[in-house]
């Protein structure tokens, strides 16, 4: 699901650049840390704290907010 969020968020330039400045995180350390649960957990921390891309995402993800929040949480344990 983070996989799919990641996608989602790089599809949209400004939104990635947001990504990047919010989560101090490099394009290097996204496209080598993909199967890291912190570079996970950070994406989708970064969605459940702006609730617009959260709902969005959860709409293009075919999920709920509630579900990207529950697995950030379980990412973050």
């Amino acid at each position: 699901m983070a996989l799919e969020a990641l996608g989602w968020a790089l599809a949209d330039d400004k939104r990635a650049e947001r990504l990047l400045s919010l989560t101090g995180l490099t394009p290097d350390h996204l496209r080598n840390g993909l199967s890291d649960r912190g570079v996970q957990a950070a994406v989708l921390d970064f969605l459940a704290n702006h609730e617009p891309d959260l709902v969005l995402a959860a709409d293009a993800l075919g999920t709920t907010p509630e579900t990207l929040v529950a697995a950030a949480r379980e990412l973050n344990a």
